[in-house]
């Protein structure tokens, strides 16, 4: 490649970087100091609160896919993704598929993939698709989860969650106003 012909090259990655690029900025949501501030203060005080909880009445309440449905309720309140029928929908039919995989004597690798590819689809299905649900799906299946593992943390501890982003967003002025719909 001739000199003329590399820099004709470089400068149309360049532009395609470059669109790509003003792409991005109007795709991703941008946040004031404010939210970055209720984002982190909500997220810190309902696991705390869950954790707590959880110690108090020797009940499990938390399991890491609830940390990623805190991103989601505090960071992106206003997301489809984040509304209470995908959160407490969509981790409950995770934790159920994976009961029932593991029911079915289905296990390690083979039953990751088969409890998260059915919780996406039964998610898309019944439009509560909830991405940290592919997590409860995979931690059920990992740990040989039994029904308990439904009620205690999945259900219990999505309910929760829920219930306290919306205190949370009714209690604090300047929080974002959560939820945009219950189902």
């Amino acid at each position: 490649m001739d000199s003329s012909a590399a820099r004709r090259w470089l400068g149309q990655l360049r532009a395609s970087l470059q669109g790509e690029r003003e792409r991005g900025r109007a795709y991703q949501p941008r946040f004031t100091r404010h939210h970055l501030t209720f984002s982190w203060l909500g997220a810190l005080l309902s696991l705390g609160l869950l954790g707590g909880l959880s110690a108090w009445s020797g009940y499990l309440l938390m399991a890491a896919p609830l940390g990623a449905s805190s991103v989601l309720l505090f960071g992106h309140p206003r997301s489809p993704l984040a509304q209470p029928r995908n959160i407490v929908l969509g981790n409950g039919v995770a934790g159920v598929i994976a009961w029932l995989v593991v029911s079915g004597g289905w296990d390690g690798v083979w039953g990751v993939a088969l409890a998260v590819g059915l919780t996406i689809v039964v998610g898309q299905r019944c439009r509560c698709l909830h991405p940290p649900a592919g997590g409860v799906a995979f931690l059920g299946v990992f740990l040989k989860a039994g029904t308990g593992f439904v009620l205690f943390p999945v259900l219990s501890g999505s309910v929760l969650l829920v219930l306290l982003a919306w205190l949370f967003s009714r209690g604090v002025k300047g929080a974002s106003t959560y939820p945009v719909h219950w189902l």
